[in-house]
Protein backbone atom coordinates (compact mmCIF):
# COMPACT_ATOMS: atom_id res chain seq x y z
CA UNK A 1 0.00 0.00 0.00
CA UNK A 2 1.47 3.53 -1.05
CA UNK A 3 0.53 6.90 -2.04
CA UNK A 4 0.84 6.66 -5.72
CA UNK A 5 0.74 10.32 -6.30
CA UNK A 6 4.17 11.33 -5.67
CA UNK A 7 6.33 13.43 -7.91
CA UNK A 8 9.74 12.37 -8.33
CA UNK A 9 11.76 15.86 -10.02
CA UNK A 10 9.75 16.17 -12.79
CA UNK A 11 8.59 12.65 -12.87
CA UNK A 12 4.58 12.25 -12.73
CA UNK A 13 2.56 9.58 -11.68
CA UNK A 14 -1.25 8.47 -13.13
CA UNK A 15 -3.26 5.58 -12.29
CA UNK A 16 -5.51 4.45 -15.00
CA UNK A 17 -8.39 1.46 -15.32
CA UNK A 18 -8.87 -0.01 -18.75
CA UNK A 19 -10.30 -3.26 -18.33
CA UNK A 20 -7.98 -6.09 -17.78
CA UNK A 21 -4.52 -4.33 -16.36
CA UNK A 22 -2.30 -6.83 -18.61
CA UNK A 23 -3.16 -4.81 -22.23
CA UNK A 24 -2.51 -0.80 -20.40
CA UNK A 25 0.59 -2.48 -18.67
CA UNK A 26 2.27 -3.79 -21.81
CA UNK A 27 1.21 -0.66 -24.13
CA UNK A 28 2.95 1.30 -20.99
CA UNK A 29 5.85 -0.09 -20.83
CA UNK A 30 6.83 0.38 -24.48
CA UNK A 31 6.04 4.25 -24.33
CA UNK A 32 9.33 6.85 -24.23
CA UNK A 33 9.66 8.78 -20.64
CA UNK A 34 7.67 5.72 -19.13
CA UNK A 35 9.91 5.05 -15.84
CA UNK A 36 8.16 2.93 -13.84
CA UNK A 37 4.77 0.97 -14.53
CA UNK A 38 2.88 -1.35 -11.73
CA UNK A 39 -0.28 -3.34 -11.99
CA UNK A 40 -2.49 -2.23 -9.34
CA UNK A 41 -5.75 -2.50 -7.21
CA UNK A 42 -7.30 0.64 -6.32
CA UNK A 43 -10.91 2.47 -6.12
CA UNK A 44 -12.35 -0.34 -3.04
CA UNK A 45 -12.45 -1.40 0.42
CA UNK A 46 -12.58 -4.95 0.20
CA UNK A 47 -9.45 -7.32 0.03
CA UNK A 48 -6.88 -6.09 -2.65
CA UNK A 49 -5.80 -9.30 -4.17
CA UNK A 50 -6.74 -11.10 -7.38
CA UNK A 51 -9.55 -13.93 -6.24
CA UNK A 52 -11.32 -11.36 -4.50
CA UNK A 53 -11.33 -8.50 -7.29
CA UNK A 54 -12.09 -10.99 -10.35
CA UNK A 55 -15.54 -11.73 -7.86
CA UNK A 56 -16.21 -8.21 -8.50
CA UNK A 57 -17.59 -7.57 -5.01
CA UNK A 58 -14.24 -5.47 -3.48
CA UNK A 59 -15.27 -2.07 -5.30
CA UNK A 60 -11.34 -2.35 -6.42
CA UNK A 61 -10.77 -1.97 -10.37
CA UNK A 62 -7.25 -3.41 -12.05
CA UNK A 63 -5.46 -0.30 -12.77
CA UNK A 64 -2.12 0.54 -14.11
CA UNK A 65 0.02 3.27 -12.36
CA UNK A 66 2.54 4.86 -15.15
CA UNK A 67 5.18 6.98 -13.59
CA UNK A 68 6.73 8.93 -16.48
CA UNK A 69 8.18 11.88 -17.82
CA UNK A 70 6.09 14.77 -19.09
CA UNK A 71 8.58 16.57 -21.07
CA UNK A 72 9.31 13.46 -22.76
CA UNK A 73 5.74 12.35 -23.04
CA UNK A 74 2.75 14.56 -22.88
CA UNK A 75 -0.19 13.23 -20.14
CA UNK A 76 -1.81 13.87 -23.14
CA UNK A 77 -0.24 11.84 -25.59
CA UNK A 78 -0.76 8.87 -22.79
CA UNK A 79 -4.37 10.12 -22.32
CA UNK A 80 -4.93 9.58 -26.24
CA UNK A 81 -3.57 6.33 -25.67
CA UNK A 82 -5.27 4.99 -22.84
CA UNK A 83 -8.30 5.95 -24.29
CA UNK A 84 -8.12 4.75 -28.03
CA UNK A 85 -6.60 1.13 -26.99
CA UNK A 86 -10.23 0.17 -25.10
CA UNK A 87 -13.62 0.70 -25.30
CA UNK A 88 -14.31 3.69 -22.72
CA UNK A 89 -18.02 3.71 -23.96
CA UNK A 90 -18.42 0.41 -22.67
CA UNK A 91 -20.10 -0.24 -19.03
CA UNK A 92 -17.85 -2.44 -16.18
CA UNK A 93 -16.80 -4.28 -19.59
CA UNK A 94 -13.58 -4.56 -21.90
CA UNK A 95 -13.98 -7.76 -24.57
CA UNK A 96 -14.74 -10.77 -22.53
CA UNK A 97 -13.85 -9.37 -19.17
CA UNK A 98 -17.20 -8.37 -17.30
CA UNK A 99 -17.76 -6.50 -14.05
CA UNK A 100 -17.06 -3.48 -12.37
CA UNK A 101 -13.22 -4.27 -11.69
CA UNK A 102 -12.84 -3.23 -15.37
CA UNK A 103 -14.60 -0.43 -15.69
CA UNK A 104 -12.76 2.35 -17.28
CA UNK A 105 -11.63 4.74 -14.78
CA UNK A 106 -9.39 7.43 -14.06
CA UNK A 107 -8.05 8.05 -10.18
CA UNK A 108 -7.43 11.79 -9.48
CA UNK A 109 -5.00 12.69 -6.87
CA UNK A 110 -6.15 16.34 -6.27
CA UNK A 111 -8.41 18.73 -7.73
CA UNK A 112 -6.14 20.48 -10.31
CA UNK A 113 -5.92 16.49 -11.67
CA UNK A 114 -9.40 16.17 -11.52
CA UNK A 115 -9.77 18.91 -13.67
CA UNK A 116 -7.13 17.49 -16.23
CA UNK A 117 -9.10 14.24 -16.61
CA UNK A 118 -12.36 15.81 -17.36
CA UNK A 119 -10.84 17.37 -20.30
CA UNK A 120 -9.00 14.61 -21.19
CA UNK A 121 -12.36 12.78 -21.49
CA UNK A 122 -14.00 15.92 -23.05
CA UNK A 123 -11.34 15.96 -25.39
CA UNK A 124 -11.54 12.58 -26.01
CA UNK A 125 -14.90 12.13 -26.81
CA UNK A 126 -14.79 13.89 -30.22
CA UNK A 127 -13.45 10.50 -31.51
CA UNK A 128 -16.52 8.70 -29.86
CA UNK A 129 -20.34 8.27 -31.59
CA UNK A 130 -21.38 7.00 -27.97
CA UNK A 131 -20.93 8.41 -24.69
CA UNK A 132 -17.85 8.08 -22.68
CA UNK A 133 -18.47 6.03 -19.46
CA UNK A 134 -15.18 6.28 -17.97
CA UNK A 135 -15.35 7.45 -14.58
CA UNK A 136 -13.08 9.87 -12.20
CA UNK A 137 -12.61 8.33 -8.70
CA UNK A 138 -10.22 9.64 -6.05
CA UNK A 139 -6.99 8.45 -5.84
CA UNK A 140 -7.22 6.12 -2.65
CA UNK A 141 -4.79 3.68 -1.11
CA UNK A 142 -3.26 1.51 -4.22
CA UNK A 143 -2.27 -1.80 -4.00
CA UNK A 144 0.30 -3.38 -6.00
CA UNK A 145 -1.25 -6.18 -7.85
CA UNK A 146 0.73 -9.98 -7.47
CA UNK A 147 3.99 -10.76 -9.17
CA UNK A 148 2.40 -12.79 -11.61
CA UNK A 149 0.77 -9.88 -12.64
CA UNK A 150 3.53 -7.40 -13.45
CA UNK A 151 4.63 -7.16 -16.79
CA UNK A 152 2.28 -9.98 -17.69
CA UNK A 153 2.57 -9.63 -21.45
CA UNK A 154 6.60 -9.78 -20.94
CA UNK A 155 6.82 -12.33 -19.42
CA UNK A 156 4.32 -14.53 -20.93
CA UNK A 157 3.77 -13.07 -24.80
CA UNK A 158 3.04 -16.65 -26.06
CA UNK A 159 -0.28 -17.02 -23.44
CA UNK A 160 -3.53 -16.82 -25.93
CA UNK A 161 -5.02 -13.64 -24.24
CA UNK A 162 -1.81 -11.70 -25.22
CA UNK A 163 -2.14 -12.88 -28.83
CA UNK A 164 -5.85 -11.98 -29.13
CA UNK A 165 -6.62 -9.45 -27.29
CA UNK A 166 -2.57 -7.58 -26.24
CA UNK A 167 -1.21 -8.39 -29.72
CA UNK A 168 -3.63 -6.36 -31.36
CA UNK A 169 -3.15 -3.01 -29.15
CA UNK A 170 0.52 -3.36 -29.43
CA UNK A 171 0.26 -3.12 -33.20
CA UNK A 172 -2.27 -0.18 -32.81
CA UNK A 173 0.22 1.22 -30.48
CA UNK A 174 3.16 0.90 -33.35
CA UNK A 175 0.85 2.07 -36.52
CA UNK A 176 -0.32 5.17 -34.59
CA UNK A 177 1.88 6.48 -32.59
CA UNK A 178 5.89 5.34 -33.45
CA UNK A 179 6.83 8.63 -31.99
CA UNK A 180 6.06 7.83 -29.22
CA UNK A 181 7.49 4.41 -28.66
CA UNK A 182 10.60 3.85 -26.54
CA UNK A 183 13.97 2.92 -28.68
CA UNK A 184 13.98 0.00 -26.80
CA UNK A 185 10.83 -0.75 -27.28
CA UNK A 186 10.31 -5.15 -28.00
CA UNK A 187 9.26 -6.31 -31.25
Amino acid sequence: MTDSHQHQGALRTVVLGSGCFWCLDSLARRLKGVERVRSVYTGGTGPAVYEAVCAGTTGHAEAVEITFDPGVLPAEVLYEVFFSTHDPTSLNRQGGDVGPQYRSVMFYADDAERTELEQAISAAQQSFSRPIVTVLEPLGTVHEAEPEHQDFYGRRPGVGYCQFVIDPKIAQLRRRWPQWLAEDTPA
